[in-house]
Formats: structure tokens, sequence, C-alpha cells
């Protein structure tokens, strides 16, 4: 790909982008969420891979849930690929909606289903590389969990190795997100 091209490919990218990002807003107008942004420096071929998501899907990084279980607890699986706890979740498969992917990671990641009650957070995504940048939206969707919900890890991709509830209060150090996770808790907190 010539550097115009990788130019082209950002700001298609960042329309589909915008779109994705209007739309979740449209469908979650009434949704009290959170918005945090975060920068990703990345190298050229990685910038090439999730400026392509962006461009198919519209987020970089799949779409996520936040699951609760009791008042204080939070489901995270064991990402082997970043080597960090991260809520359950990943990519959009073809011309599956948000909401639909996140409960499909769910199953496969932890095992479970989880009654879902609308977004708890639209993360801004921005990404940069050698003067390249755009930007893509990552959903987190937000659900309750029956206590007696057993979980199991059946990824197809291999890259999840352990599901597991942790109180808020002893959210492993290394959690991804965990600032994102702790202000969303504290802004729902009694929910």
């Amino acid at each position: 790909m010539t550097v115009d091209d990788l130019w082209f490919l950002a700001d298609e990218a960042r329309q589909r982008a915008e779109q994705a990002y209007h739309r979740l807003r449209r469908s979650h107008a009434d949704a009290d969420y959170l918005e945090p942004v975060h920068t990703r420096r990345v190298s050229r071929p990685r910038f090439r891979t999730l400026a392509a998501r962006v461009k198919s899907t519209g987020t970089p990084y799949g779409v996520h849930t936040v699951v609760r279980r009791r008042d204080d607890e939070i489901l995270l699986v064991r990402h082997e690929g970043v080597d960090l706890w991260v809520l359950p979740g990943g990519g959009v498969d073809g011309d599956e909606g948000f909401t639909e992917a996140a409960r499909r990671e769910l199953a496969e990641e932890a095992g479970i289903t989880a009654d879902y009650g609308g977004l708890a957070m639209a993360t801004r995504v921005d990404i940069r590389c050698d003067g390249h940048q755009t930007w893509g939206v990552m959903p987190v969707y937000r659900a309750r969990a029956d206590e007696a919900a057993e979980l199991s890890v059946n990824d197809p991709d291999e890259e999840i190795s352990a599901a597991r509830w942790f109180r808020v209060s002893e959210l492993p150090p290394d959690t991804r997100d965990r600032d994102d996770l702790l202000s969303w808790y504290d802004h729902v907190a009694g929910d």
C-alpha cells in the first residue's frame, strides 16, 4: 500500500467510524453512558489492520460487555495475546449488529448469557502512526448475570485462557482499561 493509499484507508475508516458512532448514539439516546477517549500509537502494519477493521465495522477492537454479578463483581477474561485481564468481547462478524456480537463473544469467552441493559461506554479510540490518524468507536455494553452462572471458556480463537469474577475493589492491576471500569462502576454504583 502506498502512502496515499494509507491516507485514503484512514479517511474511509474515519467516515465509517462517524457513521457507527452516530448510529450508536441514536440507538442509546436515553442511556447514561461514559465516553472515554484513548489514543493508540501503532506500527504501520497494525495501523493498516485497525483502519481496515474500522472501515468494515466502525470499531477497531470490536464490542465488549461489562457483566456484573451481585452489585460488587465484574467478569473479566484472561487474554493471552495481550497478557491482560479484559472485558469479554471481540470482533463484529459480517452483518452482525454490535449487541449481537457482544452476546456471541460473551458466550464464547465466558460460556454464559446475561441480561443486557444498554450501553455502558462508547469509547473513542484514536489510532495514530507516522502522521496518519483515524479513529473508531468501541462499544461496551452493560449486562447482569445470574449468580449461579457457571463460567467456561470456549473461545474459537484460543486467545482466552480463563474467565473469572472479580470484586470491583480487587480488580487485578493488569486489567486493561482498569481506570475506565472503575469510573464506570462509580458512575453506576447502586444501579
